[in-house]
């Protein structure tokens, strides 16, 4: 085996403890939120060897990505409150090319966007072919927040009544069929989940009221949201196990230590795009011959601009 095929061997093993590709037998409790210093350092040591200058080399790609054309990325970024989600976009995506990425955060849905079904909202934000696109949030939020809040649906014209087991059951197919849909049209599906503790949460929703500058980063609304804790575990999982497919899967990072989290997503985005494996266009032939021809051109023009 060549050095760069045990490279990328070594990333998939290292990334083959967050992958879900089948979620029939997924629970939540099976992924840690946190590794031990000893697993961590171990875990990022292995992968290290192959990423020893990540972003340089997803920079590069994404280079390609957006010169070819052909593909686009999805990049759907789902967590609990104070997770870490706004700083993984920073510190992983901050130094590529913004003009082939863009972010797009999905808020409370406006009342034209209730007018509409509930993936209506998420398709214009959707990566044109050589473009990255994160989602903070995304449809998902309607099988997890909305199914925690089911008394939500009223808005969206649906009677609690009727959200029965069936409903839940129609609501991930739709997802299933929405991503498989994508990925069979050069869209490419990147899906993580940043796994909190309850106790991490607690602690990073104190330093919001304890550091000055982070005072603007706290709602009353996280507590709220914190009392359903329970419920909303019980969601991720339900919405893991049923929309986690090869082309679309999940990947459940442990994100109570912040650096090995972006590091974690880093690598995920960087083997992601090795998949893709994005080329520079070749020029036609026409323009081929006609090279050596503007270069003389261009080299025996000497005038100046007045």
């Amino acid at each position: 085996m060549d050095t760069k095929k045990k490279q990328r061997h070594a990333l998939h093993a290292f990334l083959s403890a967050f992958r879900v590709t089948n979620g029939k037998r997924f629970t939540l409790t099976d992924y840690p939120c946190a590794l031990s210093d000893k697993k961590r350092e171990a875990a990022h040591m292995r992968a290290q060897h192959t990423f020893e200058t990540g972003i340089e080399k997803i920079v590069a790609l994404q280079d390609r990505l957006y010169a070819e054309q052909k593909t686009g990325l999805l990049i759907v970024l789902q967590a609990m409150d104070a997770a870490g989600k706004d700083g993984t976009i920073k510190h992983v995506m901050g130094a590529i090319n913004p003009q082939g990425c863009r972010v797009t955060s999905f808020k409370t849905p406006t009342s034209e966007e209730h007018a509409h079904d509930f993936l209506w909202r998420c398709i214009p934000s959707l990566p044109p072919r050589g473009m990255i696109s994160i989602f903070n949030r995304s449809y998902y939020e309607e099988v997890l927040a909305v199914k925690v809040h089911p008394e939500w649906l009223e808005s969206e014209g649906f009677m609690r009544a009727a959200c029965t087991e069936k409903f839940w059951k129609h609501r991930y197919a739709s997802i299933t069929h929405f991503e498989e849909h994508l990925t069979h049209n050069h869209t490419a599906i990147i899906k993580i989940f940043l796994h909190l503790s309850y106790e991490e949460q607690r602690k990073r929703l104190l330093a919001r009221l304890d550091e000055p500058a982070k005072n603007w980063k706290f709602s009353e609304a996280d507590l709220r949201e914190r009392q359903n804790w329970n419920a909303y575990q019980q969601a991720y999982e339900q919405a893991i196990r049923k929309t986690a497919t090869e082309q679309a899967p999940w990947y459940v990072v442990p994100a109570d230590h912040k650096d090995f989290a972006r590091f974690a997503v880093m690598c995920i985005l960087y083997e992601k795009l090795l998949e893709i494996n994005p080329h520079y266009p070749q020029a036609d032939p026409a323009f081929q011959q006609n090279i050596a021809h503007f270069r003389e051109q261009l080299t025996n023009d000497t005038s100046t601009i007045t």
